[in-house]
């Protein structure tokens, strides 16, 4: 793996607005909506939302993730969401995605949070990851989507 720093950007407010402009492009969420959830994640420090980055040597973003109450599904006791897993493609096949999986994991372990949920299409890569298919929910869009679980237990 690459040197990187990762950093929850309720301790690092200096990164807002770079980070909310880094999810958007990412993800076609407007720059607004993360700056909303990143602005809530510095102001309460401890619990939902949660934002992560992670910065190569020069700074730069170069992966990221958030934990969100809900993921755009109408499950909506399934919470926190896992959300905007993404990890530049140059540092793909590097182990960056497991290792944010598995600091957020810690992370919210240590705040109380016991479960940890996910809506995705990238089974085979959660699954690998200790991740466990749960069952099927409703996208806000009506599409269905395969929701997945994991403990935050060490």
């Amino acid at each position: 793996m690459v040197h990187t720093t990762l950093k929850k950007l309720c301790d690092y407010p200096e990164y807002l607005e770079k980070a909310a402009c880094w999810f958007s492009e990412k993800w076609c969420i407007s720059v607004d909506a993360y700056k909303e959830s990143i602005q809530e994640c510095i102001d309460l420090k401890m619990g939902v939302p949660q934002w992560y980055i992670v910065l190569d040597d020069k700074e730069e973003i170069i992966a990221g993730a958030g934990v969100i109450e809900n993921d755009f599904h109408d499950r909506k006791d399934l919470k926190p969401n896992l959300c905007a897993l993404f990890v530049e493609e140059k540092y793909r096949n590097q182990g960056i995605a497991k290792y944010i999986l598995n600091f957020v994991k810690r992370d919210l372990g240590n705040i109380g949070i016991k479960k940890l949920y996910l809506v995705t299409d990238h089974t085979k890569f959660y699954e690998e990851c200790g991740w466990d298919f749960l069952t099927i929910v409703n996208g806000d869009g009506g599409n269905l989507q395969r929701m997945y679980i994991t403990s935050t237990s060490h």
